[in-house]
């Protein structure tokens, strides 16, 4: 039986073989019955037969494979200031929400197209009445210690931001919000009243408790956790340059491999901290860093050569009119002249280098796309001409001398009401007011000329930062104001627009009133229904343009230069310089081709 066995295996391994073995004889024997030619012939077509064979076969598989992101690389970018808080309940300049962007991670990750993603968390859930968030987080959300993030972790950074001793700039945000955890990996966050804007607040970064738990209030902000932090974010910390005295001068960060939404790509990002502008400006020339933001329009021309992406930036710049204070400015024909005399585009040119969107609304364009918006608060238009500025101040001068103004002495538009010893004549004259920065100084320059050929009388007074403020929009002491308000992805404008926000510390600079109005913002903050919140918007905006408490200019450019090589940058909605990295997990220089059916989902 053995035997049999024995010779049915070997038949089996052999006569495949001997198969091909007497089908190459055969045509061995073809070939040789070929004359010398016809030898020639078939080897000719045998290897045509090969080649376009090997042919078909890379064709096929160029086409099948598919590029997509490898893990490797690295960048260099340059900051302008150093970092004193990385830490997101304390964080207050640009190079600490970098760093604190980078490092740490909320339970909510804002994405660039203006909504938002889990992060930390696994789900959440909204109560109908908009009043309960209740969030669970991922069972394997870690910090870069290797700690389990947990619902201590979550109750203890919002108690530290609801402290009223640390002076959190996030405290605003969460008074009145209660926390309670659920259990080991769900929160449940309880607002007084619904509040559709709060879904932002949970992006907050989260604090791991098990290392900040024993510092004081009072030695809080003094910690070396501020400057050499551990959160659970795409990036960790590796290693840190100093000065003599301490200060930090660059950060080198390691991608983190636990990162609860995937490893980055990059597997080192560096910021370097630079004093000013000219320092970061000649780092990037001599290549020491390779990517630098937030350059300001005037150092943009010595951009020439690199690669520049721009998005917009989430900031409404205009002229808030005081009609308390200024008698001229009540008219609402002038307002509207002032308007219609404003070559938006020529100032965008002139002013920002062609880096901004020119507006006729309170909402920079890319948050009335994130909000579901299908309306339009700006214009593309880029196209102006020294003509075109001339002939809208024309157009606008005739409208209101048609309206009964007049060139006066003084060589400027006056208008005369009543007559015999009752005549009042009143000049068409204010100030304008602004801070102390030179894209400010250079637009109220531009609108100090502009309304000159229209024939207004105005005088431009410009005060530093905190002057500002505490003597000119504190007390609300100003005829205009030339000014910037960041709106918020969540486009809630409560704060600049409600009527019971007209004094201080409220921030309707224009002190605008109108009950319509009102009543469209408070139901703003109410729903999160994206055509709800649209419709709500047209509501609020007509009242606006009707009544035009404020000449909406312009929403300026995010301009970020960063190299061609770095791929998957999604800048999207940039509300803040720190949101360019809303994508930075992506971001990859290097790439691998694969089939289709290996690519994960």
């Amino acid at each position: 039986m053995n035997d049999i066995l024995s010779a049915a295996r070997r038949f089996s391994l052999s006569a495949p073989l001997s198969y091909v073995s007497s089908a190459l004889n055969k045509i061995q024997r073809i070939v040789d019955a070929f004359s010398a030619s016809g030898r020639l012939i078939f080897s000719l077509l045998a290897g045509l037969l090969v080649v376009s064979s090997a042919g078909l076969l890379f064709l096929l598989n160029e086409n099948l494979l598919v590029t997509v992101p490898a893990h490797g690389g690295s960048l260099s970018e340059g900051i302008v200031g150093a970092p004193r808080f990385i830490n997101p309940v304390l964080a207050v300049s640009d190079a600490d929400d970098d760093l604190t962007a980078l490092v740490y991670s909320g339970l909510l990750k804002a994405t660039p197209e203006g909504g938002y993603t889990p992060d930390l968390a696994e789900s959440y859930t909204i109560s109908p009445d908009g009043k309960i968030y209740t969030v669970v987080l991922k069972n394997n959300a870690k910090f870069q210690d290797g700690t389990a993030v947990t619902a201590d972790d979550i109750l203890f950074t919002i108690s530290k931001t609801q402290d009223p001793v640390l002076k959190s700039p996030q405290q605003a945000n969460w008074t009145g919000v209660t926390v309670e955890e659920v259990d080991q990996h769900t929160v449940r966050f309880t607002l007084a009243q619904a509040y559709a804007p709060f879904i932002e607040d949970l992006t907050l970064g989260i604090l791991p408790k098990h290392l900040w738990q024993g510092v004081s209030d009072t030695d809080f902000p003094l910690n070396d956790l501020n400057t050499s932090p551990v959160g659970s974010g795409p990036f960790k910390v590796g290693s840190i340059t100093r000065t003599s005295s301490g200060v930090p001068t660059s950060y080198t960060l390691g991608s983190f491999g636990d990162y609860a939404l995937g490893a980055p790509y990059l597997d080192s990002l560096t910021l370097h901290f630079y004093q000013n502008e000219n320092d970061l400006l000649s780092a990037l020339k001599s290549g020491q860093v390779a990517a630098a933001s937030g350059i300001s329009p005037e150092a943009i021309s010595q951009l020439k050569g690199f690669p520049i992406q721009t998005a917009p930036l989430d900031r409404v710049f205009g002229v808030f009119f005081n009609q308390n204070q200024s008698a001229v400015l009540r008219d609402a024909m002038v307002r509207q002249a002032l308007s219609d005399a404003v070559d938006r585009a020529g100032l965008i040119s002139s002013v920002l280098g062609g880096y901004g969107v020119s507006i006729d609304g309170p909402v920079p364009p890319g948050v009335l796309a994130g909000a579901g918006s299908t309306l339009s608060s700006a214009s593309t238009d880029s196209t102006s001409s020294p003509q075109a500025a001339t002939d809208l101040a024309a157009e606008a001068q005739q409208k209101l001398i048609a309206a009964g103004w007049k060139f006066g002495p003084s060589g400027f538009l006056e208008k005369t009401t009543g007559t015999g010893k009752k005549a009042t004549t009143q000049q068409l004259a204010f100030t304008l007011t602004t801070g102390n920065v030179q894209e400010l100084r250079a637009v109220a320059d531009y609108l100090k000329t502009t309304w000159g050929r229209m024939g207004a009388n105005v005088t431009v007074q410009v005060y530093d930062q905190g002057d500002l403020t505490e003597q000119v929009i504190r007390p609300r002491s100003y005829d205009a104001l030339l000014f910037g308000e960041v709106v918020g992805r969540e486009l809630d404008l409560f704060a600049f627009w409600d009527s019971s926000q007209r004094v201080d510390p409220g921030l309707n600079i224009a002190l605008y009133a109108n009950a319509l109005a009102d009543k469209a913002l408070e139901q703003l903050r109410q729903t999160s229904d994206p055509s709800t919140r649209a419709k709500l918007y047209a509501q609020f905006n007509a009242q606006i343009q009707k009544d035009m408490p404020a000449i909406f200019l312009y929403a300026p450019d995010f301009v970020y230069t960063i190299p061609k090589g770095i791929q998957g940058v999604n800048l999207g909605l940039i509300e803040s310089p720190s949101d360019r990295y809303l994508s930075v997990a992506g971001w990859h220089q290097e790439t691998d081709h694969v089939w289709p059916l290996f690519i994960k989902k």
